[in-house]
């Protein structure tokens, strides 16, 4: 079975709104490029998968934009290429590789995490939530900026229950970001 891996930019007052100040360096960026590689697949609702595309789909000239640095192409292409799976009941149809999860969620992400592979990663905020809520996920990985935003969406806001969870990695950066992976810890 794959893991299904939830991996977010946070700020130090558990702010994870993408305009809250929290972009990665060259370091950073580097860490979220292994991010991406280890999934065969992310999964993201309508939101999340529109705002990617927008800032990380291939143009269609084939060339990355001005705008991106050097660094940023690594994980641009990663992304790029991986398959998406889109939760929405909104969308029509979606492309840039991927396909809309249709039906009940929990059993549509059970059957992702069946088939064979290295794991699954799903991005954003409402998304993870429901998954979370349904015991599903099952790595964590917290990546702490020393920003204090003060406002914007926060981190698994509204979660049904308490999660207890075991540290299993910690990695500090240059910049003072500190990522911080858990996984669910076990009941005792």
């Amino acid at each position: 079975m794959r893991p299904l891996r939830y991996a977010i930019n946070v700020t130090l007052d558990g702010c994870v709104h993408h305009e809250a100040g929290v972009a990665p360096d060259e370091e950073l960026m580097g860490f979220w490029t292994v991010v991406m590689e280890r999934a065969d697949a992310v999964i993201y609702g309508r939101t999340t998968y529109e705002m990617m595309q927008g800032a990380w789909r291939r143009p269609a000239s084939g060339v990355w934009p001005d705008w991106m640095s050097e660094w940023e192409v690594p994980f641009a292409d990663a992304l790029d290429r991986i398959p998406k799976h889109v939760v929405s009941s909104t969308l029509e149809s979606v492309d840039w590789n991927a396909e809309l999860v249709r039906g009940d969620l929990v059993d549509a992400v059970r059957g992702l995490k069946a088939q064979p592979g290295e794991g699954l990663s799903v991005g954003g905020v409402t998304l993870p939530l429901a998954l979370a809520n349904e015991g599903l996920i099952d790595e964590y990985t917290f990546v702490v900026h020393p920003i204090i935003a003060g406002h914007g969406p926060r981190l698994l806001d509204g979660l049904s229950e308490l999660t207890r969870l075991e540290l299993i990695d910690r990695r500090e950066f240059g910049s003072g970001v500190i990522a911080q992976t858990y996984r669910p810890a076990p009941v005792r």
